[in-house]
């Protein structure tokens, strides 16, 4: 009899592991689906983030740190870069140089701009703008300070 009881304690002790195991098994299998939908979800999540970043970088004019202060980047003129890729300030002193028709000296485009053009200290920093558009291949400066479109 007792052969007969420790007989019945183990098949009803491996039924209820054989049921444990199976909603394990099943426990599993839901983890390992959840595991992988996340595993996509943050794919995708970093799809989009390099997305938005490479978007809100040409949106916006790039800057950089130099001796603690912000400077703008403005990309060098190229085939394959636009004047949407200037800053919008750079962008209007550019058409107001292109819309001259002729060189032009930084007093003119101040005065379209609306600067206080009787006062040196006013043009200079649009005087320095017009210089870095022309490094960056922009604008032409002449001999005699003067600015023209490059075609």
């Amino acid at each position: 009899m007792v052969e007969s009881e420790i007989a019945e304690r183990i098949t009803a002790r491996r039924a209820e592991l054989d049921e444990l195991e199976d909603q394990l098994a099943k426990q599993l299998a839901d983890v390992r689906a959840e595991r992988d939908e996340l595993a996509v979800a943050e794919r995708v999540w970093q799809r989009m983030a390099e997305q938005f970043a490479a978007e809100t970088a040409a949106a916006e004019p790039a800057t950089t740190q130099v001796a603690g202060r912000a400077v703008l980047l403005v990309p060098h003129r190229g085939p394959s870069v636009g004047e949407d890729a200037l800053p919008p300030e750079y962008q209007r002193i550019l058409a107001i140089v292109r819309d001259a028709g002729a060189p032009v000296a930084t007093k003119q485009v101040g005065e379209v701009l609306g600067l206080e053009v009787a006062m040196w200290g006013k043009l200079e920093p649009l005087r320095g703008k017009l210089s870095k558009l022309a490094g960056w291949g922009w604008l032409r400066k002449l001999p005699d300070g003067r600015f023209t479109a490059r075609l």
